[in-house]
């Protein structure tokens, strides 16, 4: 602080700066997890219908996913060398051509499987541009907040990416219900995704008027940006990577077993129709949004570790029964389900996102959570959907999902037991009552 205070930097970026980069998240969780919640209707647009088809597109989601952590890793040098501002401008960009151009590809019905390799590799491209996004305005909103507040206002990342789920859900859920399926399959699967490319270019407009992040000028300011980013932080917080990548495979698998799965597992397991799981997962969503920033308010009062520790073990303990419940066809019992386990995820998304990003001081924090969180959501986030529905087709055991998450949780508690605490306040404290004792 006495650095920013001798060059005269603000301590924290306008709410102006802070509403633009929230609101990034929307628009971006919106172009992805779009086709997670579409998955049923692209499997017929795409390739053909049936079994296969569905498992085929959970595939294309998995290798798009592995393209996350490359353009983490592109991105977060930019961002590091040049300035977060700079590097969130171009992703979007990429993101934004790349929605664009989904809206207008042929379908299966008019070019066979090519169909399928075009909105893969379109796929490919969303998830390369969408690598730099997140973790660049988590960065970006944890250094232009204060201290007191980093858990709270870092969280809100998380919960606008929620609103772009819940958005993402929504919009699926008008456009399965106002048409009938031929002209869902003819034309009307492209509605979703043109409104996506519109938004996605609003962002970018807005993001042209954001202030740099108050940590990057005090590194520009002093010649601290590191030249190599890359290398810096491999050099230097291997543990910080390791840790934030427990943390991200918690906060992937529960994000996206727990929740984006969710409707088609319903569909699948045969508990509830196409229309009514996606009405069904925009509540869960609702639920979501509310509970994020009050887990990361609490986070910022009682401290990182304490709320990752009683999350994880909510993830070991409840899952299962969970999709068991919401297998017995009862909506009722499908809505309570969806709810918990969306909270419970809900809850790891935020704290997760601080918890990740004071892993590493400001010099090469985005290259680290490019190796740590993208590197942990590529492998957990990506490929679970996918593993899910493979497992659930072979044993049709609807508790499967919840086994997956249960085992991710176990294996990660003892990094969270042993982790140091982050949170500004919580580790002041802590050092204070060393020092009177």
């Amino acid at each position: 602080m006495a650095v920013e205070a001798a060059i005269g930097l603000p301590r924290v970026v306008s709410r102006k700066s802070m509403v633009i980069a929230a609101f990034s998240t929307i628009v971006e969780w919106y172009d992805f997890t779009l086709y997670l919640y579409f998955a049923t209707v692209l499997s017929r647009v795409f390739f053909g219908g049936g079994a296969a088809s569905l498992a085929a597109t959970f595939g294309g989601f998995a290798v798009a996913y592995l393209f996350r952590p490359l353009g983490a890793i592109f991105f977060g040098h930019i961002g590091d060398r040049f300035g977060r501002r700079r590097m969130m401008l171009r992703s979007m960009t990429l993101m934004s051509a790349a929605m664009f151009l989904t809206a207008l590809l042929p379908t299966y019905a008019q070019i066979g499987p090519a169909a399928g390799w075009a909105i893969l590799a379109l796929r490919c491209v969303m998830g390369f541009s969408v690598g730099g996004e997140y973790t660049g305005v988590v960065a970006y909103m944890l250094e232009g907040a204060a201290p007191e507040r980093r858990g709270m206002i870092t969280s809100l990342a998380s919960a606008a990416s929620e609103i772009g789920s819940l958005l993402a859900v929504g919009v699926a859920a008008v456009t399965v219900y106002l048409l009938d399926a031929a002209d869902l399959s003819s034309w009307g699967w492209r509605i979703p995704f043109l409104v996506g490319a519109v938004l996605a270019f609003s962002v970018w407009v807005a993001r042209a008027t954001m202030e740099e992040s108050p940590e990057f000028e005090r590194q520009r300011a002093a010649g601290t940006a590191p030249a190599r980013p890359l290398r810096y932080t491999i050099a230097n917080h291997r543990r910080g990577i390791f840790r934030a990548f427990a943390i991200s495979a918690l906060g992937s698998i529960t994000y996206y077993v727990g929740i984006t799965y969710v409707p088609a597992f319903l569909t699948t397991a045969g508990a509830l129709a196409e229309g009514a799981s996606l009405g069904l997962s925009t509540v869960a969503a609702v639920a979501v949004i509310l509970v994020t920033p009050l887990v990361g308010a609490a986070s910022d009062r009682l401290g990182r570790k304490p709320v990752l520790l009683f999350l994880c073990v909510c993830s070991a303990v409840l899952p299962i029964s969970l999709f068991s419940l919401m297998a017995s066809g009862s909506e009722l019992r499908a809505l309570v389900g969806a709810i918990v386990l969306a909270a419970v995820a809900g809850g790891v998304s935020a704290v997760g996102a601080v918890g990740t990003a004071e892993q590493f001081p400001g010099e090469g924090r985005l290259s680290g959570l490019a190796l740590g969180a993208t590197g942990a959501t590529a492998i957990f986030g990506g490929l679970t959907p996918y593993l899910a529905q493979v497992l659930l087709e072979r044993t049709g055991w609807p508790m499967i999902p919840g086994v997956m998450i249960a085992v991710v949780a176990v294996c990660v508690l003892p990094v969270f037991m042993l982790m140091p605490e982050t949170s500004p306040l919580r580790s002041r404290a802590g050092r204070d009552t060393k020092d009177l004792s």
